[in-house]
């Protein structure tokens, strides 16, 4: 399964909701988080709609790996040169409240481990 429900990234993405977008090109658009859990909280999200990585399909490899070296964009952009952590939560057990595939980048400071 590829189909999200309407959700708040969807309305994001059709600037429905505002955000504060850092960065966006033809397949994604990343934004701070509204309740960030380090000094830098990004979110990097597909423009297309997919649920989790769980129900990403074989002809999402190349969004995919677009998703990942978005990261690396967006964290030198943020100036994370001394690390940061990249999270994606799959499912209600895994953590994940937005049924929209997303990728967290937190940074900013010593992050511990583990996480929780």
């Amino acid at each position: 399964m590829s189909e999200t429900t309407d959700t708040i990234f969807s309305k994001i993405i059709r600037r429905e909701i505002p955000a504060n977008i850092v960065y966006e090109d033809d397949l994604a658009l990343a934004f701070t988080d509204v309740n960030p859990q380090a000094p830098v909280h990004i979110l990097i999200i597909p423009k297309k709609p997919i649920v989790n990585i769980a129900t990403a399909e074989p002809e999402d490899q190349a969004l995919l790996g677009h998703l990942l070296l978005t990261v690396q964009k967006v964290a030198a952009q943020a100036r994370l040169e001394n690390g940061y952590r990249v999270v994606m939560n799959t499912g209600a057990d895994g953590g994940q409240t937005v049924y929209h595939l997303h990728i967290h980048i937190l940074g900013g400071r010593y992050l511990s481990w583990p996480p929780g």
